[in-house]
């Protein structure tokens, strides 16, 4: 079995993706871009060959209801 040596070492520091994550917690999604996103992963996800359109990802995704956990 291969030795995951690699695995154990830590990950080099990277200054700018770092950055790019504290910026990213700041932002608020608005409803449009929460559904936009969750047609975009419902059509990224699609089998190929199936019949689910951009269009229909998108009618799917206005019925589903998002709320926050309590």
């Amino acid at each position: 079995m291969a030795e995951r040596k690699s695995a154990l070492r830590r990950a080099p520091a990277r200054p700018a993706l770092d950055a790019l994550l504290e910026q990213a917690k700041t932002v608020t999604l608005t409803d449009a871009e929460i559904q936009e996103q969750i047609a975009s992963f419902v059509y990224g996800n699609a089998p190929k060959g199936s019949r689910i359109t951009k269009e229909s990802a998108r009618l799917a995704a206005s019925r589903v209801r998002v709320s926050a956990s309590s």
